[in-house]
């Protein structure tokens, strides 16, 4: 596996040394072949809730609720874009959590939760279970009291819209067995798509092995890729809202030095940072072997 200064060109590289991010770059892992896109609604047919927002202090305005979508299929299915109309006045926010190839990112997360009690939805990949093993006894803990919630984000991280319906139950069965093995809890019922790409033929799959609920975004950091933290932060200024379900990744160190700062944001706007079962009360099922 190549690190990021590997995959760029000298330019870029040497942009981000003098920032301070291209020497937390080269202890990285690499990141699959595409991430998940860091726009809100990017790959996904939609955009994120009404304007663009702004920093703190500066005429933010909530942004409207986009209500869940039910597909056409059985099962039941529904696309989550942001909480329910419930969420905005009870000033709840998701923060999620994706993928997990770094292995510094991943313990840093979990150290995090722990440190502060902040509630936090993971989605991590079995293909990265070395990042998120070592892991499984800060987070047990907080999976049992409900702080930190495990959704399916599929086994290794594929277009699931290239797959055939078999290759589909085995991304979500899969991982879901080694979430259950390794975590003792269950994904169902939801489930992210990687690169949020979807088609009725996945999402009547995922909703035949117990995955209806396909959980999307409309805020994000746009930290698939590496980025500065003045964009990163600049993303979580625009975009912690309430109602709004947020996209991260355990993949690139620059979040690492950010979370107090992304703390005081959700503090001064007086959000409550909560699973997508405490948003959408629901309940963990029993773990199936």
């Amino acid at each position: 596996m190549t690190c990021p200064h590997q995959r760029w060109g000298r330019r870029v590289f040497l942009g981000l040394l003098g920032i301070g991010l291209a020497s937390a770059a080269a202890g990285c892992g690499t990141a699959p072949t595409g991430s998940d896109p860091g726009e809100p609604g990017s790959g996904v047919g939609g955009s994120a809730r009404g304007g663009s927002g702004g920093p703190l202090g500066t005429g933010l305005q909530p942004r409207p609720i986009r209500p869940p979508r039910p597909v056409d299929r059985p099962h039941g299915v529904v696309e989550l874009f942001g909480g329910p109309a419930a969420s905005v006045p009870a000033r709840q926010l998701a923060l999620t959590v994706d993928d997990g190839f770094c292995d510094r990112c991943v313990a840093g997360y979990a150290a995090f939760a722990q440190r502060t009690g902040v509630h936090l939805t993971f989605s991590p990949n079995g293909r990265y279970a070395s990042a998120w093993a070592p892991q499984a006894p800060v987070l047990r803990p907080l999976i049992e009291a409900g702080q930190v919630q495990l959704m399916n984000h599929t086994f290794t991280h594929p277009d699931l819209t290239k797959l055939a319906p078999a290759g589909i139950r085995e991304e979500l069965e899969r991982n879901e067995k080694w979430i259950a093995t390794t975590f003792g809890t269950s994904t169902r019922p939801y489930f992210r798509p990687p690169f949020g790409r979807r088609n009725l033929a996945v999402v009547e799959t995922a909703g035949e092995v117990g995955f209806n609920r396909v959980v999307l975004w409309d805020g994000s950091y746009s930290d698939s890729e590496l980025i500065t933290p003045e964009f990163l932060m600049a993303q979580a200024h625009r975009y912690l809202q309430a109602g709004v379900i947020m996209l991260g990744h355990a993949n690139h160190p620059t979040v690492l030095g950010l979370f107090d700062q992304i703390l005081d944001v959700i503090r001064q706007r007086r959000l409550t940072p909560v699973t997508l079962d405490e948003m959408f009360h629901t309940q963990r099922p029993p773990v199936t072997s």
